[in-house]
């Protein structure tokens, strides 16, 4: 009934949990998982747990906040995801949050990087994963100047782990993205993004775990695991006035198109 549309089973938090993990899935309706590429190196983990596990699907790219890791051309991201459980491309984007001494100037890298990723997905034919944090301006330009627009031959994808304004979710519609929310969206403090997720059209919403991390409510700071993203279907339903059972089944049927028709039994 459920789907976590972000996850990383492969972070040691929960890889040495997996068999646990799976049932309290199983026991809180959780019928899917993505798990998420953050490195090339980390890739044939993610993929392997996919073919083993017909509940799981996978992504392959390199997070924008890693450095001292393989960089990724666009063959590499070609050759894996033509793999066969490989949905999407990402996660990918930019990642300002943690400049440092350094200036945006000195990101071009990232931005490069962001690039290779959007040129793949939009080959493939396959939807892009990104994060943007402190960055929304510069995700949002690079996108349409990759020609991203919405329309026929533009690769899409999804906003994960949504935390910018509804102007960055109205811009992110209109160039034909799904937003997803995570766990933060039941903190206290995320009145202004409980806002933004009453804008966004109930066609277009996905929800996520992003665990290990951003445990929603009343977990919150302890390891989060797939098995809790009812909770954030549970707070979207007060939102948007509705059951759980309707985020649930909507978000799942929205996870099904965005990632090329995936059903239970493919």
């Amino acid at each position: 009934m459920f789907t976590d549309s972000h996850c990383h089973l492969t972070f040691p938090e929960l890889a040495s949990d997996l068999p646990r993990i799976r049932q309290a899935m199983a026991d809180a309706r959780v019928n899917r998982a993505m798990c998420i590429c953050t490195t090339l190196e980390e890739f044939e983990s993610v993929h392997a747990l996919a073919l083993l596990d017909d509940q799981l699907w996978a992504t392959v790219g390199v997070h924008p906040d890693n450095e001292g890791v393989r960089e990724p051309t666009v063959d590499d991201l070609l050759t894996r995801g033509r793999l066969p459980r490989v949905v999407g491309i990402g996660e990918t984007g930019l990642d300002y949050y943690r400049l440092g001494t350094r200036s945006v100037a000195d990101m071009a890298w990232q931005r490069e990087r962001f690039r290779v990723h959007i040129r793949a997905a939009r080959e493939l034919g396959k939807p892009l994963v990104i994060h943007t944090r402190n960055a929304s301006d510069d995700t949002l330009n690079i996108l349409r100047d990759e020609g991203e627009h919405g329309g026929p031959g533009s690769a899409g994808g999804v906003f994960h782990c949504f935390t910018e304004t509804t102007e960055v979710a109205r811009a992110a519609l209109e160039l034909g993205f799904y937003i997803s929310f995570s766990g933060i969206l039941t903190f206290k403090s995320a009145q202004e993004l409980r806002d933004v997720a009453r804008f966004v059209p109930m066609d277009r919403l996905l929800i996520e775990t992003d665990s290990p991390y951003l445990a929603p409510v009343p977990f919150r700071g302890k390891t989060n695991n797939p098995s809790y993203v009812p909770l954030v279907a549970q707070q979207l339903a007060q939102i948007k006035d509705t059951t759980i059972e309707a985020i649930g089944e909507m978000t799942s049927r929205n996870f099904e198109i965005l990632f090329n028709g995936i059903t239970d039994k493919a």
